[in-house]
């Protein structure tokens, strides 16, 4: 075995491990750097950039110092290149299809790569990267706004001689075992977000962890919230379509800001409406945190009306129902496409308290359910009167938040 190999091969057999394990990327790359440093090879600084499949971000990166250990930060998406970007060594090798690139950080690298002239005044004396893309974009022309899937990593040291040929054949003999188990991970990272994302906090993970059998379902008590956006069919006849979506994702972005903080879970947008459920544990739990939701909520579309008012864009004022009970929370729909939803009698009814907000004239309906499961709370809840809804027998008490 060649001292390369023999070298390597703890570190693959260690990075194998790892993937298999489903390590985090963190985990990964600061026990990857740390045991690099422990046979010898004189690492100052390790970065890798990859590809993030997120709605506000389009990549990750990670560096490690030997001072300072692993860290990472998140690069958002945007329609014009940062500079920092267009004048790196990375931008560089893909926009060239160049694997690798080495610099002894001496002559005119240092004008063309501005971050290769930091790294020399921090101490480095040798700088060598390497690219792997992955999959469909390996072939792939470059385009600077989407650099696809795969890998981009920089390694620096401060030894006087700089990396020895030993170091760069140990790097390249594992650098594609790296890559692997990186995009194992980077596989798992992206399942959870995506799912998040698209299914909500608590929808997606049960699905990342399994429920995924349609008719699948679990009974459940819990507050169930419908907030909507008042008249806006007739703003959409009115004001033009990009504007209208920058609209809907301002009030929503509150919503389920709102909601969210407050232990709600997302189900679904509907149009102009939301869907959520409280389930903290108990139905007095989830009645308590339901109304913090909705009182916050009133005060902060308040103040975005305000605000949006003296920039002149259109406004829209919410109505939200609350309505608590026991429901049906799984996986509902056909072989090929499945909705993980809730439904019952509970959920038909909060539907029915969200149509009488015109009726009884406020914009917060508070079912009797919710307001006796909340008791004894801070927030005055006064009576609306009682109703006969349809699908319901008995006559249904509504109660408002009061804000004086």
């Amino acid at each position: 075995m060649t001292d390369a190999a023999s070298r390597a091969t703890p570190i693959i057999d260690w990075l194998t491990a790892e993937g298999l394990r489903g390590a985090s990327r963190q985990e990964m790359l600061q026990g990857f750097c740390q045991r690099l440093a422990d046979i010898g090879v004189p690492l100052l600084r390790f970065h890798l950039a990859q590809r993030a499949y997120h709605p506000k971000y389009g990549g990750i990166g990670f560096s490690w110092t030997r001072s300072d250990g692993l860290s990472h930060e998140f690069y958002e998406h945007s329609d014009t290149p940062r500079d920092e970007w267009l004048y790196s060594t990375f931008y560089y090798m893909l926009e060239r299809d160049v694997p690798e690139f080495r610099s002894k950080l001496t002559g005119h690298v240092l004008e063309r790569f501005p971050a290769l002239a930091q790294f020399k005044q921090r101490g480095a004396t040798d700088y060598f990267a390497l690219a792997k893309r992955f999959g469909d974009f390996a072939d792939a022309p470059f385009d600077p706004r989407r650099p696809g899937e795969g890998i981009l990593s920089s390694w620096s040291t401060d030894h006087p001689e700089g990396f020895t040929d030993a170091d760069l054949a140990l790097i390249r003999q594992i650098y594609s075992h790296l890559a692997l188990a990186l995009r194992a991970a980077s596989a798992q990272q992206m399942a959870k977000d995506l799912l998040q994302v698209y299914l909500g906090r608590d929808a997606g993970q049960r699905v990342l962890s399994g429920e995924i059998q349609r008719g699948s379902s679990r009974q459940i008590d819990a507050v169930i919230c419908y907030f909507d956006l008042k008249g806006f069919t007739q703003l959409a006849e009115q004001i033009p379509g990009a504007e209208l979506i920058d609209m809907l994702n301002d009030y929503f972005g509150l919503a389920v800001e709102t909601i969210q903080s407050h232990g709600g879970n997302i189900l679904k947008f509907m149009g102009d409406g939301i869907l959520s459920m409280f389930d903290l544990g108990s139905i007095g739990e989830d009645a308590t945190a339901a109304l913090a939701a909705a009182s916050a909520l009133q005060g902060k579309i308040r103040n975005r009306n305000m605000q949006r008012s003296a920039q002149g864009v259109p406004t829209a004022d919410f109505t939200l129902a609350l309505h608590a009970g026991e429901i049906l929370y799984g996986n509902i729909g056909s072989e090929n496409r499945l909705d993980f939803t809730v439904i019952g009698p509970t959920v038909n009814l909060t539907a029915r308290i969200s149509g009488m907000h015109t009726s009884v004239g406020r914009s917060i309906i508070v079912s009797e359910q919710v307001q006796k499961a909340a008791q004894p709370t801070s927030h005055d809840l006064v009576s609306l009167g009682r109703y006969m809804l349809r699908g319901v027998a008995e006559p249904v008490e509504l109660f408002t938040i009061y804000e004086g």
